[in-house]
């Protein structure tokens, strides 16, 4: 063995030495101090988090039931589960020990998997023959309370920070929310005079009994309890200047309120003689009185129509037709990034007005709901009377605007009542006041939708009778949006605060670029192919059509070398191709050689100087 070889060993050896020493000095040297350096801070949680957790009052107990044996083949769903896992002992980390996390693997038939099922968690099957998959979390407080995550779905990892701190902001929280209705429609149980018979109440409002408290306001109320949690606005029709006031110092206060305001409201007309269409008589609401300071309204008069969106309904003869002003509207137009409308699929809206937002607006609007750019306004004054969707078609006009149909509002707002409480209708007097704002005390949380017929029944569920129990099948996300913007808005404002996440799986974006430009390369290469053959086709039709003996099967010379020649042509583009992907691989196997040798050698090295150098920074002190 020659004298550099053995040098060559001794270094390497020594190297090695100096790598593991620095690593054990290191885990010494940095052990309880965080750095997070990813690019979406994945690792660091929101001061709204950190305020929830704060205000715990007592210890709260969270399982994570997560089927570690039955997912052993599915990576997928373990790298999920270790991001929850991650998020929960950081959770629990700055809790102040009031919240205690257990990680529970619910193997078959153990009592685990029926503790999980007692929770309410949802197992799923991922194989035919395979155990059964937990992967959610339920939690309880001192007081016996329970509420869970049934299932952790991966697909909604954005919003993962704030389905842990909703859980423990609700476990914290020991009384039900109230909301506060406001509505002139017969949204509850009750006569309606038109049937003269006792009404169900609507779908929407069910659901809101069963998770809320709902509480009735009385028509011309001039105050606003304040235990209400949110003020729900339903078809603000023809409201006194009182119940306005007491409408905008709720929310100048710092109340909540999801408002539903409708140029054309058909629950507020006659039933239709053909399903889909209007009669005379639908009603119209207006809350720009109190919208307009802030920069918003609601134009009056006006419904928006959608060629893409529009919804088919049964028109004269039983022929289906689409109707412009009922809205379809997809995911595409539905904003993904905000907890009330993530994962929705669908949602149906009804002779919709739009929100416009002027320039300077005061308030900070965030559209969850837009249409189309194939929408374009319709009169509703029109509308009461036009009966035959065709005829609606031809006087409809697409303007290519996008229009906002439901919008988050937030910021600091002045009030409508900037000079005080107003007057008293026949009286001197003014509506009492003993703390009135002329601006809101801190930012609102409003949420704003130009459309009230989301709301009923017939825009998106079915109910039926069986056996004496009301069944509903819904068909639209309309349900769910109100019932999320209720859970959000019925949150603290820390909790309203708490921002959707980059996910923690990333595309390798520059593995797609390269592979892009490959795909373009390959297309242009199979496009030259293409020409070429065509070319070449030609040029055999053009000797063939030349050839004096009228089209013998046997080739002429001449076609025989024009095809020797594309033959070697061929040859040769289908080596440009392979040497395409070639390069790709190569490209591809450096990328992945650069990453191994920073995140193998340069970052460790990295860590280990930064944890040396504190150790003598620490010594130098001592």
């Amino acid at each position: 063995m020659s004298a550099m070889d053995t040098r060559g060993r001794l270094g390497l050896i020594a190297l090695t030495a100096l790598f593991l020493v620095a690593v054990v000095l290191s885990n010494f040297s940095l052990r309880g101090i965080r750095l997070d350096l990813t690019e979406n801070r994945l690792y660091t949680l929101s001061e709204g988090t950190y305020a929830v957790l704060e205000r715990i009052p007592e210890t709260i107990n969270l399982y994570f039931f997560f089927s570690e044996r039955g997912t052993t083949d599915i990576p997928q769903l373990r790298t999920y589960a270790d991001r929850v896992r991650e998020m929960l002992e950081e959770f629990a980390e700055n809790s102040d020990g009031r919240l205690n996390v257990r990680f529970v693997d619910p193997l078959p038939f153990s009592e685990d998997e029926d503790r999980a099922s007692e929770f309410g968690l949802q197992s799923v099957d991922l194989r035919a023959g395979s155990d059964p998959v937990f992967m959610g979390i339920a939690g309880t407080n001192s007081i016996g309370d329970e509420e869970v995550i049934s299932f952790l779905d991966p697909s909604k990892e954005a919003f993962l920070e704030y389905e842990l701190a909703k859980l423990i902001y609700t476990l914290s929280v020991t009384e039900k929310p109230v909301i506060g209705l406001l509505t002139p429609l017969q949204m509850t149980a009750g006569f309606d005079p038109a049937t003269q018979q006792l009404s169900q109440p609507w779908a929407t409002t069910k659901q809101v009994q069963q998770l809320f408290e709902l509480r009735s306001l009385p028509a011309g109320t001039d105050s606003i309890d304040e235990d209400v949690d949110v003020l729900m606005v339903v078809h603000p029709k023809d409201l006194g200047e009182g119940t306005l006031y007491a409408i905008d110092q709720f929310i100048m206060r710092g109340g909540r309120a999801l408002l539903f305001v409708d140029p054309y409201a058909q629950a507020d007309s006659t039933p239709p003689a053909v399903p889909g269409m209007t009669q005379p008589g639908g009603g119209a609401s207006d809350l720009n009185r109190l919208l307009a300071p802030w920069g918003v309204t609601i134009p009056p008069g006006e419904v928006i129509g959608d060629d893409r969106y529009a919804l088919s309904v049964t028109g004269f003869g039983g022929r289906p037709m689409r109707f412009l002003p009922l809205l379809g509207i997809t995911q595409a137009s539905i904003d993904p990034d905000d907890v009330i409308t993530a994962g929705t699929k669908n949602l149906n809206l009804g002779f919709s007005g739009y929100i416009d937002v002027a320039d300077g607006a005061s308030a900070q609007v965030t559209p969850l709901i837009q249409s189309s750019d194939l929408a374009g306004i319709l009169a509703a004054e029109e509308l009461a009377f036009v009966q035959d969707p065709d005829t609606l078609r031809n006087m409809f006009n697409p303007t290519g605007e996008i229009y906002v149909l439901a919008a988050r509002l937030q910021g600091e707002v002045p009030s409508a009542f900037a000079d005080g409480p107003p007057p008293l209708p026949n009286s001197g007097a003014t509506v009492e006041s003993s703390a009135h704002l002329a601006a809101s005390d801190g930012p609102i949380n409003v949420v704003l939708v130009a459309d009230t017929d989301i709301l009923t029944d017939r825009l998106w569920v079915q109910v039926q009778n069986f056996l004496g129990q009301q069944l509903a099948s819904a068909f639209a996300g309309n349900g769910d949006f109100l019932v999320n913007a209720l859970d959000n808005l019925t949150g603290s404002n820390d909790l309203i605060s708490i921002r959707g996440r980059a996910a923690y799986t990333r595309p390798f974006t520059r593995v797609q670029d390269l592979r892009r430009d490959a795909e373009d390369k390959f297309r242009l290469t199979e496009q030259r192919l293409q020409q070429e053959l065509n070319e070449l086709e030609t040029a055999l039709s053009e000797l063939q059509a030349q050839r004096a003996d009228g089209g013998s099967v046997l080739m002429s010379p001449e076609q025989e070398a024009e095809l020797d020649r594309f033959q070697e042509q061929r040859l040769r583009i289908r080596k440009d191709l392979r040497q395409v992907q070639r390069e790709l691989d190569k490209s591809i196997e450096d990328l992945g050689m650069r990453l191994k040798l920073i995140n193998i050698f340069f970052i460790p090295v990295l860590f280990a100087g930064f944890g040396l150098a504190l150790v003598l920074l620490r010594r130098r002190s001592s």
